[in-house]
């Protein structure tokens, strides 16, 4: 008698454990990274990940049979596993959760539910029903399982759900699951002919059976010789059915014809979505004497440190360096793991890596279909050949199985930090984490390093290589600081432009070059408001005011997506005096259009790059001329190379400064130093008009020498004597609820509970700056743990204390979620 196996399970929902499942003995060969169907609850089934086998039998409960085993490998590997589990102890997330993420949804089934006539019912129970009842019944009985949508499409009838639970009741009706697989391989139509090649007599027979069709005599001929058939010791090529098409000139029904006959095969071959079709060169880009020197010195650096900091002014030609270790490892044979932080960079920077390394380039991030991305994923799964995987946050989540090396590109971006849903991982740390899981090593690159980062490789944790010269020795951009308060008072001021700002694109227009212009809001204004009483419309679910988008005429939350009409007439003073204020992008365009008329415009943010085919057309489009202005959010500021920009102009500083947030003053800098970095990148000398009401804050002194280590120097003393990070750790503890007065009381309790455990580590709760979102009201509580603390004993003690608060009477309706190293 064989013994019995249990493998653990991780399934896709927010659960901080793993469930046991008996193996049936036909699928004993199961082990970890399996993909397994499981029943869980009395009617769901869900596609869950094994994490480990056993023969101990679990106690306590009914262990119920893991239903189907998907695959015949694992679509999950053990380092991948690990790191999950990482990822849930270090972020305070369910494994669940990790999952949920890290997995293309391609691979995850879904269960549908759907209904049946119930095999055990009792024959007489039917004399019960009414009419309605007995036609779906009737129709059931045609067509077998369908959803309640379906049969209510079917009948006519309204209030499915009712009259199915009617039927469910007396157990005429039964539910039933289908499992659907989203993924599809995508496959090509071939044709080839069905006789054995040097054969005179099946040929004339061929022919013969052809017979004076024209049409299919053309076709045959071109595919003979598409396909080599004719030309002795030269092996076989496939012909392409929509080939032949072409080249032969004829309709798919003559291929049809032909495969009647019984002369052609028609078949189907899986194929890749993805295929380099450019120009190949092999040569690595060509280094300055300053680019080979910092090289030279990571590669030192990367001996006696897992970690090295590149500190790169802007185009100081980080790129190339990047491509020649790129390079240096893949003829180690392992891969490298190239992560930028929008989808907007992987357009230009494929295309130059492509150009030097092919097919070997793999491209991984959130625009893709379900269908791209779970062929990249098994083409990883199922190849140890070395490559380069570019990507955002979540190709850190592919199967690496050699992982050499890990580019982190514009490290101190706050893309790459997930903000929801959980698991809120930043995927800077989590690739180092990654990498050395790997035994693989990391190089950070930036123009402003994060504070974190910098201090790490100053202190000698991490390794630094410092490259503080443009390519080519162009000069870094002037900027000139553009005191609105004084321009407003002299009437140098047109709608959000001053006067300075306008000049200077007019001149660099006038000489061929180009021009950006940097606003960090979207819509077309920031909010509309009453002339008369100051009324300003809000969110109905959401403590923000709604953002005005002109080319939908509408008002729109930018939290819960919520659409409202702008109203006529002010609902509170009952006067027709609804105005729209403030700046967005779009409204900017529009001052473009009016202030630099005649010149082409493009638009970058959120609105205008929804597909991923939208940001390299304008990336394109721009770089190619085909625009003068750019007008973009901060999008704009991230690694993209534009050759002829000679002004940027900066409209409104403030904005990204005045932000109640420890980590504004580093956000600002990083974010107009990067817009500024993409000003005159090529022979001439950049110019930045860097507009503000606010021109005496140190921030801007340091912006317009260009001087990161001033910056720095200043903020890592605020950090030091306030204790943020770098010299601790903060977490941030939401509590969300849709009664306000519930949520005060309870966050208080969860407070105090929490200065019990952690003592003055402890501040809040608050009022975030937004305090509902959704219909739900909320608080934060700030928790700073010293920086060698256990993530997993924090996770232990934090979800010891949700347990105990969920018996609290009044926590019921309570949403607890982490953000650990908020950004």
């Amino acid at each position: 008698m064989s013994t019995a196996l249990y493998a653990d399970v991780i399934l896709p929902l927010p659960l901080n454990a793993t469930f046991t499942y008996r193996v049936p003995d036909e699928y004993a060969s199961i082990k970890a990274g399996f993909r397994v169907i499981v029943p869980f609850g009395s009617k769901k089934y869900y596609t869950g990940i094994v994490a480990s086998t056993s023969v101990i039998a679990p106690t306590g409960y009914e262990v119920k049979d893991i239903a189907m085993v998907l695959d015949n490998a694992p679509i999950v590997i053990h380092p991948q596993l690990k790191f999950w589990q990482w990822i849930s102890d270090y972020y305070l997330s369910s494994i669940g959760d990790v999952y949920k993420a890290a997995v293309p949804a391609g691979l995850k089934l879904e269960s549908e539910t759907e209904v049946t006539l119930n095999p055990d019912a009792e024959p007489d129970e039917r004399a019960s029903l009414g009419e309605r009842e007995l036609m779906v019944v009737a129709l059931l009985e045609s067509e077998g399982r369908m959803s309640a949508g379906q049969i209510g499409k079917r009948t006519g009838f309204r209030n499915m759900e009712a009259l199915l639970s009617r039927l469910i009741d007396k157990g005429i009706v039964a539910v039933a699951e289908k499992l659907v697989e989203r993924y599809r391989t995508l496959t090509e139509s071939y044709v080839r002919i069905s006789m054995p090649k040097d054969n005179p007599e099946a040929m004339r027979d061929a022919f013969s059976t052809i017979g004076s069709a024209p049409k299919q005599q053309l076709a045959f001929m071109t595919l003979l010789q598409l396909s080599g058939f004719n030309r002795r010791g030269q092996e076989l090529s496939e012909v392409k059915k929509s080939d032949l098409l072409e080249k032969s000139g004829v309709t798919a029904p003559v291929i049809s014809a032909l495969e009647k006959k019984g002369v052609v095969e028609v078949y189907k071959k899986e194929v890749s979505r993805f295929k380099h079709t450019g120009v190949l060169s092999p040569d690595l880009p060509e280094l300055s004497g300053a680019q080979a020197e910092a090289l030279d010195g990571i590669h030192k650096s990367l001996m006696d440190h897992a970690i090295t900091l590149l500190h790169g002014v802007t185009s100081s030609g980080k790129t190339e360096i990047y491509i020649h270790l790129a390079d240096y490892v893949l003829r180690q044979g392992r891969q490298v793991l190239y992560l930028v932080p929008e989808i907007a960079l992987t357009t230009q920077l494929t295309r130059r890596l492509q150009r030097v390394f092919g097919d070997r380039v793999v491209i991984y991030h959130s625009k893709f279909s379900d269908a791209e991305r779970v062929e990249i994923w098994r083409r990883m799964l199922g190849s140890h050949e070395p490559c380069v995987v570019v990507g955002a946050r979540s190709s850190i989540f592919l199967p690496f199985s050699g992982l050499g090396l890990v580019i982190v590109d514009e490290e101190h971006e706050s893309s790459y930090k997930q903000f929801d849903p959980a698991p809120r991982y930043n995927a800077r740390d989590a690739s180092m984490v990654l990498a050395s899981m790997h035994g693989a090593k990391v190089v950070l690159g930036s123009a402003t390093p994060s504070v974190e980062t910098y201090y790490k490789a100053e202190s000698g944790r991490y390794g630094l290589v410092s490259l503080m010269e443009r390519y080519g020795d162009v000069k870094l951009p002037e900027v000139e600081v553009v005191d609105m308060k004084l321009a407003r008072k002299r009437l140098q001021v047109d709608g959000t432009f001053s006067m300075a700002t306008v000049a200077a694109a007019r001149e660099a227009l006038d000489r061929g070059g180009q021009v950006i212009f940097f606003h960090n809001r979207r819509g077309y204004a920031p909010f509309a408001r009453c002339k008369a009483c100051a009324f300003v419309p809000k969110c109905e679910n959401c403590d923000v005011s709604l953002t005005y988008h002109r080319h939908t005429n509408r008002l729109v939350c930018h939290y819960c997506g919520a659409t409202y009409q702008i109203p006529t007439v002010c609902p509170v003073c009952r006067e027709p005096e609804i105005e729209i204020v403030g700046y967005g992008t779009e409204r900017v365009e529009d001052e473009v259009e009016r202030i630099f008329h005649g010149r082409r415009i493009l638009r970058m943010d959120l609105d205008t790059t929804r597909s991923k085919e939208a940001y390299g057309s304008i990336i394109d489009d721009f770089s190619a001329h085909k625009a003068d202005i750019l007008v973009g959010t901060q999008m704009v500021t991230k690694g993209l190379d534009f050759g002829d920009v000679s002004v940027v102009g900066i409209l409104n500083a403030d904005h990204i400064i005045n932000f109640p947030d420890f980590r504004s003053s580093e956000r600002a800098f990083n974010m107009l130093e990067q817009v500024a970095g993409r000003a005159g990148r090529r022979n001439t000398v950049g110019k930045v008009l860097l507009q503000t009401y606010q021109p005496e804050l140190p921030v801007m002194a340091d912006i317009c020498a260009h001087d990161y280590r001033s910056y720095y120097s200043r903020e890592i003393e605020e950090r030091r004597l306030f204790n943020y990070p770098p010299f601790t750790r903060v977490i941030y503890i939401y509590l969300r609820h849709r009664q306000c007065d519930a949520l005060v009381d309870i966050a208080a309790r969860y407070a105090n509970e929490m200065r019990i455990l952690f003592g003055s580590r402890v501040s809040g709760p608050d009022e975030p700056m937004v305090a509902r979102v959704q219909s739900l009201y909320i608080r934060k509580i700030m928790l700073k743990v010293e920086t060698n603390a256990s993530m997993k004993k924090v996770k232990g003690i934090l979800l010891d204390l949700y347990v105990r608060m969920s018996a609290l009477s009044g926590f019921k309706g309570t949403v607890v979620h982490y953000d650990v190293d908020p950004y």
